[in-house]
């Protein structure tokens, strides 16, 4: 997959891409539909393009309503080229980009990009202050050489049977209430948490279970509970417990986030790793003792072997 940065990048696609334009953070199974549809309508011979704003433009415009982030750009561009697709463009959230009105944008569209389709949801908005939308978009369209390809939302049934439209914001709540199996129904794969492994407090190895305290500074952190996850490492995949929360047996009151690889002797020290959320376990808790505390860890690694051993490592 080929990577363009900024209008100049976006400018210097070639004519006749089927060609999408979003945030596509967590490219979840809307996401992959709409790039199943590019390349349907553009052929095994054709180009599919994305584009996406990197960071959120909230960062700059509401840091305060900025959405915390499923996929870090690195993620987002592996996953993309892992479903085929051909070019990405980053557009930074510089006011060369916000203070595009919505024909503008439209006009660059038209007259520099000339895509040969243009693959979006009804609920798309572009331009400043998000002015354009898919109705303008429709109009503009049909009055050119673009083509435009409208995706209805992909609805999935959750695990207590609730039928939902799927989007970031919906998987950002899931996680938030460490509905791990509903956020990968959405995801079609397991959540990525992805980090690297800093200096913690030791305890984990003084009771006999080792934990690599993560530092994810740049994605959304899950609810506070412990987890079945695994872990890909060295050419290895790993069943991990992870943590998530406070160590309330220990009186600490700082979140972390740690994980034990079951099985796993080496350091991590320093390394970036990756888990795969895999289910949900249990609340965090204070315990009476330190023995209570790792009777109980140890029910988790069972549970935690259990659980990864049912579900493929994506990635």
């Amino acid at each position: 997959m080929q990577v363009f940065h900024g209008l100049e990048g976006l400018r210097a696609l070639p004519p006749k891409t089927a060609l999408s334009i979003g945030n596509f953070d967590g490219f979840h199974r809307g996401h992959q539909l709409i790039v199943r549809t590019c390349r349907e309508l553009i052929g095994p011979a054709g180009k599919v393009a994305l584009v996406t704003f990197e960071p959120h433009p909230l960062t700059v415009l509401r840091p305060e309503l900025a959405p915390p982030r499923l996929t870090s750009l690195s993620m987002k561009e592996s996953i993309l080229a892992r479903h085929g697709v051909d070019y990405l463009v980053v557009l930074p959230p510089r006011p060369e980009v916000l203070n595009l009105s919505a024909e503008a944008f439209w006009q660059i569209l038209r007259d520099d990009v000339r895509p040969g389709f243009l693959v979006e949801g009804p609920e798309f908005n572009f331009g400043k202050n998000r002015s354009g939308n898919i109705d303008r978009l429709r109009e503009w369209a049909a009055g050119s050489a673009i083509t435009l390809k409208v995706i209805e939302p992909l609805q999935v049934v959750l695990s207590d049977l609730t039928i939902v439209h799927v989007s970031s914001s919906l998987i950002r709540f899931l996680l938030s209430w460490g509905r791990a199996r509903d956020a990968a129904i959405c995801l079609a794969r397991a959540y990525l948490l992805e980090g690297k492994v800093v200096q913690g407090f030791g305890r984990g190895r003084k009771i006999g279970i080792p934990t690599a305290n993560i530092d994810c500074p740049d994605q959304l952190i899950p609810s506070d509970g412990v987890y079945a996850a695994r872990c890909a490492l060295d050419g290895t995949i790993w069943p991990a417990a992870l943590s998530i929360g406070t160590l309330p047996t220990f009186g600490e009151h700082q979140r972390q986030v740690e994980a034990h690889l079951i099985g796993f002797d080496g350091d991590l020290y320093r390394r970036t790793i990756a888990l795969e959320l895999i289910d949900w376990i249990r609340d965090q808790a204070k315990f009476a003792s330190v023995d209570d505390l790792k009777s109980r860890m140890m029910r988790d690694l069972q549970y935690t072997v259990e659980r990864t051993s049912l579900a493929g490592f994506r990635g």
